[in-house]
């Protein structure tokens, strides 16, 4: 009987020793397809894969699928591959060069304007634009609904 127990005692060490390295395995959110810049990042685009252990500490990528769902790509991203965090940004509302609203609210007075965006951006983000009917480029802070706020908070 003792015969039988030893090398079980080994096969049973063999595996302990194996199983903490694929317990430990990073698993990511990959691109399950190409996905091109300025596409809307959905659910259906993406699957997860194993990564070696501290992955995510050495390269700064996106640790889950909700980190990146909704979100604009910047750049391609090929499938398989990590998705880093600077390689998804919130949709671009406003698009550079397309007039947008322009709106001052304050003390019960509210502006409103025509501008024309320099730079394209999302939601929150600080953008400078151009007066139609001036020409004075002014900064603000582009809105859910895709107005740009200037003046006091």
């Amino acid at each position: 009987m003792s015969g039988m127990i030893r090398p079980l005692a080994g096969l049973i060490a063999m595996l302990a020793a194996l199983t903490p390295t694929l317990v430990r395995a990073d698993m990511l959110p990959v691109p399950a397809m190409t996905i091109r810049p300025g596409d809307v990042i959905t659910e259906s685009m993406l699957t997860e894969r194993a990564f070696p252990p501290g992955y995510t500490a050495r390269f700064a990528s996106v640790v889950d699928a909700g980190q990146v769902i909704g979100k604009s790509a910047r750049r391609m991203l090929l499938p398989g591959n990590p998705i880093p965090y600077n390689a998804v940004s919130e949709p671009e509302i406003v698009k550079r060069g397309v007039a947008a609203r322009l709106v001052f609210e304050g003390d019960g007075l509210i502006i409103t304007a025509l501008a024309t965006p320099l730079q394209s951006a999302g939601a929150g983000e600080h953008i400078r634009v151009r007066n139609v009917d001036s020409g004075l480029i002014v900064s603000g802070v582009v809105q859910p609904d895709g107005s740009i706020r200037v003046g006091v908070p």
